[in-house]
């Protein structure tokens, strides 16, 4: 009877045997446990018409290849069978309970959900993406790549922490529903995962307070008893929480807030923030999709993040995408040739969606015999041509009908720009006078795309494609009532203080409008426009900002991006002109040229501060993505160029990469007989080597006076080199400034030789270095009557009772000295009374200490 009820079991087991796996249940015997189970199915009788396994083969199979030995020799039937019936014999009645609780069916019901309910979202993305690129199927880089996010597992350790972040619509949540598509279908985790759970961040804002026992069961099963079942294997469970950043998950909300039992009702952040933090089935595992810059400020607070970066499409991905989406392959290789010369085009094509809206424009030119070029001068021009295509595809103007619909549709748009909405029900769209006709002409079009796992949905392919028609609201006659939101004039005040996280082509899309290419568009299409109005309230709204002191608060790459966009050299040399001071961070090749455009045509300046990064290091340069070589360097040299303007006075390049040819752009600007610079920091830049050519720049710079180089690394030939240069009759530098510069005790002889022949020299600050060693001949410079310095600062140059006798014979030598500071050295009581001895004497004359 016993045979029989265990063969029982293994046919009831037999049909989700593939899905949960016996790797798993071997995985819950200890060592001793699993060496005793082999030992016990060595004298297991095999079932009907099988051989046995071979001992060999056992004996020295780990858990995984013991498994696939049992399937392979008995087929799964027979390999459930023979587990269960060892399991019982060894007395581990807890695995048979799990398997015929799993044997319930519970499982096959909630996978089946699954196929349905994603294969109909699929279905939806299918139609508007890319077909042949993205087929249902989990394709075998995809399964690698999400079969790596989860490795083997130690019992007991708890659950795993995998976040995937990229751009948005770079394709993550195309990722996870293929996911999903495959974990049902029993292609992915089969060994580890008994239930998968997605959470769209989009959806969940807008749900009541909810229970997590009540969110599993949504939509499949209508008993809260699901989830006990569920639950009762918290390491078999994997959560999917998509769009993280959508959510309002407060992650330094107080435990109170949090909640630790799976049947207590919460807001959905606050359910998402507990799982997140382990207060809720820490044994359950995660995997978290969001965006670099969301995972920047919540990383430090989960527990053990694996993080995963999603790139979205490869370059060679882009030039095979054009060539299936435009037949023709000369055609195509022309589309892509124009697109890589366009550094916005070039870089949002490695965003499959739009790739997708790219490609879909040019053919759409192609086959109405416009021009591509025009198409191509700008990311505005671009979009124009896309969505002006789609209302009037025959290029001639709108009809009252196609104008009234671009128009609802552009206010939607504004209106969630505005308020931060980015996903419509069709009551939104009805709100604003697009009936049900409209709707489906709009998905026709595929201006709108349906989603939603738990509702219908309905958002523009990408962010940007919403925020153009925002922009494009704007400039449309208004017949009837004013824009949702905000003003032009507002709108362009919280671009510049970069205080809308989203808005990220909002304004650049505004300017674009503005260029001349983009008025000829709106006349030809629209026929009357706004954008005369729009352009004075920029311009009122420019002239205020610039005044201070809202000044500082500008971000200067979002007012170069308006005005790369705009493409008016007058317009950004009248703009630039307003600002005295300029501050930007550059951190791609993208940003460089954005920036190079602007600051060219900069004349008024009078300080300038840049930080560039990504662009010149070695990571970057074989990056097919980022626009390199003549281009780049062109561009830094644009950035250099303001320099030698006529009223610049301060310069800092700070935590910057520099290779060889950017290194020797800038030398020779600051070499040149315009450069009227007087304060010149260059701080954390990590530069090439041999770098005379800079320090020889240093002595055609008389202008020069502020010299500060801390936390940039010098060698000791940097030092002499450096030292030579300042004491050369052409250097007029006042202050120097080398804290945190790597300097030894060795480099205090070049600095005592400078010390004793520099005319100019009066502040001198060397913090943050190993000087104790150079002390005496640093000391033994200060003390001769040539030395003219009145400032030193030594804090933190790690000094000990080695040096402050020099320091005591210092204070009674120096006559030029008035400020002496050695904070953060250690100093003894016995070292203290020395420096207090010299103090009292009536030849010390330092006022400071």
């Amino acid at each position: 009877m016993a045979d029989q009820e265990d063969l029982g079991q293994g046919t009831m087991a037999a049909s989700f045997f593939a899905d949960f796996g016996l790797m798993w249940y071997l995985g819950e015997l200890g060592k001793d446990e699993f060496k005793r189970f082999k030992e016990m199915l060595r004298r297991e009788p095999p079932p009907p018409g099988c051989r046995p396994v071979p001992w060999a083969e056992v004996k020295k199979a780990a858990r995984e290849g013991l498994a696939g030995l049992l399937q392979q020799h008995f087929g799964e039937q027979g390999a459930w069978a023979v587990t269960l019936s060892i399991f019982e014999k060894m007395n581990r009645t807890d695995l048979c309970v799990k398997a015929r609780r799993e044997g319930t069916g519970l499982a096959k019901t909630y996978q089946a959900h699954i196929k349905e309910k994603f294969g109909v979202i699929w279905a939806r993305q299918s139609a508007t993406m890319i077909e042949e690129f993205l087929s249902p199927e989990a394709s075998q880089r995809d399964c690698a790549c999400l079969e790596q996010f989860f490795g083997a597992q130690e019992p007991g350790a708890g659950g795993q922490t995998v976040v995937l972040k990229g751009m948005p619509g770079a394709g993550k949540t195309t990722l996870l529903v293929k996911l999903m598509i495959a974990w049902a279908e029993g292609q992915l985790y089969r060994e580890r995962f008994s239930f998968v759970f997605y959470l769209s961040c989009w959806e969940m804002k807008q749900w009541p307070a909810t229970s997590l026992a009540e969110l599993m069961c949504r939509g499949w099963s209508d008993s809260l008893a699901a989830a006990e079942e569920i639950l009762a294997q918290p390491e078999r469970l994997l959560f999917i929480v998509d769009g993280l950043e959508e959510l309002d998950c407060d992650l330094s909300a107080p435990a109170a807030v949090l909640c630790g039992d799976c049947l207590q009702r919460r807001p959905p952040g606050a359910l998402v923030g507990s799982l997140l933090l382990r207060h809720l089935l820490p044994e359950a595992s995660l995997l978290v999709a969001t965006t670099s810059e969301y995972l920047r400020d919540i990383e430090h607070q989960l527990q053990s993040p694996t993080i995963r970066l999603f790139l979205g499409f490869t370059p060679g991905e882009v030039k095979a995408y054009f060539r299936s989406t435009i037949p023709d392959a000369a055609r195509a290789a022309e589309a892509l040739r124009l697109v890589r010369a366009s550094v916005h085009l070039a870089c949002v094509c490695g965003i499959p969606v739009l790739c997708w809206l790219v490609c879909t424009c040019l053919k759409q030119e192609l086959e109405a015999g416009r021009d591509l070029a025009a198409a191509c001068a700008s990311t505005t021009s671009l979009y124009s041509a896309f969505f002006l295509h789609l209302f009037c595809p025959r290029g001639a103007r709108l009809d009252p009908q196609s104008l009234g619909r671009l128009g609802s549709l552009c206010a939607l748009a504004a209106e969630g720009m505005w308020n931060d909405t980015f996903m419509f029900r069709a009551e939104d769209l009805r709100r604003h006078g697009l009936a049900d006709d409209d709707l489906q002409a709009l998905l026709n079009a595929k201006v709108l795309w349906p989603w939603g796992t738990d509702a219908l949905w309905f958002r523009f392919p990408h962010l940007s494609a919403q925020e153009f028609c925002a922009a494009l609201s704007y400039f449309l006659p208004r017949p009837r009532a004013p824009a949702p939101g905000g003003s032009a004039e507002d709108l362009f005040f919280l671009c510049l203080r970069k205080t809308r996280a989203r808005w990220i082509f909002l304004g650049p899309f505004v300017f674009g409008l503005l260029s001349d290419s983009g008025q000829r568009s709106l006349e030809a299409r629209v026929g009357a426009h706004r954008a005369g109005a729009v352009q004075r309230a920029l311009r009122r709204q420019l002239e205020r900002v610039a005044g201070a002191p809202l000044a500082h608060d500008v971000d200067f790459l979002a007012l170069f991006y308006c005005l790369f966009e705009m493409q008016s050299e007058d317009f950004a040399r009248w703009a630039v002109g307003l600002f005295s001071q300029v501050t930007v961070l550059l951190t791609d090749s993208v940003e460089l040229v954005v920036s190079a455009y602007a600051l060219k045509v900069a004349a008024g300046l009078t300080r300038l501060a840049v930080s560039i990064q990504n662009v010149f290091d070695e990571e970057t340069k074989g990056c097919e993505a980022c626009p390199r070589s003549g281009n780049v360097l062109n561009c830094w040299s644009q950035v250099c160029s303001v320099l030698s303007t006529e009223t610049l006075r301060e310069f800092q390049l700070c935590a910057s990469v520099l290779d060889r040819p950017a290194f020797t752009i800038l030398c020779q600007a600051l070499r040149r007989r315009s450069c009227r610079l007087q304060k010149l920091e260059i701080n954390a830049v990590a530069l090439p080597e041999q770098r005379a050519a800079f320090f020889l720049a240093l002595t055609r710079c008389p202008a020069l006076q502020h010299l500060n180089l801390s936390s940039t690394g010098l060698c000791r030939e940097d030092v002499v080199e450096l030292c030579k240069a300042l004491s050369h009759p052409a250097s007029n530098v006042r202050e120097l400034l080398l804290p945190n510069c790597l300097l030894a005790g060795e480099d205090c002889e070049a600095l005592a030789e400078l010390l004793s022949s520099s005319k100019t020299l009066r502040h001198l600050n060397l913090s943050f270095n190993y000087l104790d060693l150079g002390m005496p001949l640093l000391c033994e410079a200060l003390r001769r009557p040539e030395c003219q310095l009145q400032s030193l600062v030594l804090v933190c140059c790690y000094l000990t009772e080695h040096s402050w006798p020099y320091l005591h014979d210092l204070l009674l030598h120096n006559t030029s000295l008035t400020h002496l500071d050695l904070s953060a050295n250690v100093l003894r009581h016995e070292d203290l009374q020395l420096l207090c001895e010299a103090l009292r004497q009536p030849n010390c004359h330092l006022p400071s200490l």
